[in-house]
């Protein structure tokens, strides 16, 4: 069926392109050059089209493992790291041979789940993209996995996609590895329905996803929370075959599109919720629960009752009820210490400079 999910991903003209380990590397062989320069054909095609691509592909760890003489994909992090060393160099020579025939420029783009939770580091990683693109350049995102320790891992390069697709604007996000869409249960194992678009969560009762493979750290599991996470900030998804990538990029109805929400979160708001890290929490009393949840207020000093953790201005915090239950994420206006102060008053009781609203409006997303 043709929806408007589907034609909002064709007709997209920012797009990331999120590749597989499995898609292009195999346990014997590295790197499958092959499978590969297919995939910058494909990808080329639709820039021929008129859109911007940025790549987020996976591949480093596996495509270091044969010219290591390692005989499956290390578990240890000092392992990891030495073949996502050697591999990096082998992965983004592939795709920069694979572009050379159609004379484009690759850049290499190494990001930690650090660099997003900081909003400095965030925009910087914003303009290097956007630059890349303006200078007719192919980015090649990938996660630094030779300095990313298991605190600062996105966990998987789905998660990351999805996170580059709401930093660079992107109009449509593609997931595409070993598997052609969202099945129910996994196909492999047992008889399985085939799910072939997302408009809601009600679409995705009984579907149970499974976790990666041999090469890979994702897995349907996290393609499914990737996706859904995108489609929350606006941005639609389709989940497909990389082996059906001239199709899906083409615009071909194959794979599983997920419907976003009708509208896009603005980027400030989407970092708020999915890419920072929360510095500490405030406890806000139940009348501030309900300004906040029911009236979509700014959170005012008056509704606090508890500072928890050390933070500065500009800082993410959790913002908790009573009961300790999170109702929220916010972006603080002071440090932990002036607001500690300001515990309970009303704007009228504190000096001029402390009357802003401690988390303005804009600034706030409900969990």
């Amino acid at each position: 069926m043709s929806t408007a999910a589907r034609a909002q991903i064709a007709g997209a003209r920012a797009v990331v392109v999120k590749i597989g380990s499995s898609a292009i590397t195999s346990l014997t062989g590295g790197l499958d050059h092959a499978r590969l320069r297919r995939l910058a054909a494909a990808i080329e095609a639709r820039m021929q089209a008129g859109s911007d691509v940025v790549i987020v592909s996976s591949g480093a760890v596996s495509a270091g493992i044969a010219p290591l003489g390692l005989t499956k994909r290390p578990t240890d992090l000092a392992t990891k790291q030495a073949a996502a060393a050697v591999g990096q160099l082998e992965l983004i020579n592939a795709w920069a041979d694979a572009f050379r025939d159609y004379d484009r420029v690759v850049a290499q783009v190494l990001l930690t789940a650090g660099d997003f939770a900081r909003r400095d580091s965030h925009r910087n990683a914003q303009r290097t993209l956007d630059r890349v693109r303006s200078l007719h350049g192919v980015a090649v995102v990938n996660e630094n996995d030779t300095v990313a320790t298991a605190e600062i891992k996105f966990g998987d390069n789905d998660r990351l996609a999805a996170l580059v697709a709401h930093l660079v604007g992107a109009d449509a996000l593609y997931l595409l590895s070993d598997v052609d869409g969202l099945y129910d249960a996994d196909p492999r194992k047992s008889a399985a329905n085939f799910v072939p678009e997302v408009h809601g969560p009600e679409d995705l009762d009984g579907v149970v996803a499974g976790s990666g493979g041999a090469l890979g750290t994702g897995g349907m599991a996290s393609k499914l929370s990737a996706a859904r996470l995108a489609a929350d900030g606006g941005i639609p998804v389709l989940l497909a075959a990389a082996e059906d990538a001239a199709a899906a990029l083409g615009g071909d109805e194959v794979g599983t599109a997920f419907a976003p929400r009708p509208t896009r979160m603005s980027a400030r708001r989407f970092w708020v919720r999915h890419a920072a890290d929360a510095a500490g929490s405030l406890r806000l009393d139940a009348g501030a629960v309900r300004a906040v949840r029911e009236r979509r207020s700014s959170l005012l000093a008056a509704g606090l009752t508890a500072v928890h953790g050390h933070f500065s201005a500009g800082d993410v915090v959790e913002l908790v009820g009573p009961d300790a239950d999170v109702i929220g994420r916010g972006m603080v206006s002071y440090d932990s210490d002036e607001i500690t102060v300001m515990l309970g008053h009303t704007s009228d009781e504190l000096p001029k400079d402390l009357r802003r609203p401690v988390v303005h409006a804009d600034d706030l997303v409900r969990a």
